[in-house]
């Protein structure tokens, strides 16, 4: 089924609109969550991502992402310069894509909750082999050194900063997807 002109350019229009916003927050300061992975910071700019990810499907949630990440990059907002891109296109990535993916298919509140769910764990299964291929060609850091903070910190911070966006995206995005659907 083929999309109305004016359905279509509303589509991108949200897209950049949403990318923008995620830019915007992406000037925000995060924080870090534990201590020994203390580089690993909680990034406001995921929440758009998400919520696009849900209101407007996967496809549009991974474009979201790509371009907020790629222009936070070109700012030179995004830490760990193109590698640190990289690892965060894959954590906020794999997150919208799995809830973005499931809520497309029930689209209900136990929908959101199952899909914001399986989010958390894609992204935090996601970025063990990321950290352990990734990190050490930016890092300098010994394979070895980084599945060494697999458990006590990357698997947590990973795990902790999703369940920090699903919470929000859950409480808000009733409310933000009349508009980015153009409904009332």
């Amino acid at each position: 089924m083929q999309q109305s002109k004016s359905s279509a350019t509303r589509r991108v229009v949200m897209i950049g609109l949403m990318s923008a916003i995620a830019v915007l927050l992406s000037l925000v300061p995060g924080f870090s969550i534990i201590p020994v992975v203390s580089f690993i910071k909680y990034e406001y700019s995921d929440l758009p991502i998400i919520i696009t990810a849900l209101a407007l499907g996967t496809p549009a949630g991974l474009l979201t992402a790509f371009i907020s990440v790629g222009i936070s990059f070109l700012l030179g907002i995004e830490g760990g310069a193109h590698w640190g891109a990289l690892q965060h296109f894959i954590a906020i990535g794999a997150n919208a894509a799995v809830a973005g993916l499931i809520y497309h298919f029930r689209k209900t509140k136990t929908g959101a909750v199952i899909g914001l769910s399986a989010g958390i764990i894609a992204r935090t299964l996601i970025m063990i082999p990321a950290n352990i291929l990734i990190t050490p060609l930016y890092t300098g850091a010994p394979v070895e050194a980084v599945k060494g903070l697999l458990l006590p910190g990357i698997i947590p911070v990973n795990f902790i900063k999703s369940t920090i966006s699903a919470v929000i995206t859950f409480f808000v995005y009733k409310r933000l997807s009349p508009l980015l659907q153009g409904k009332k």
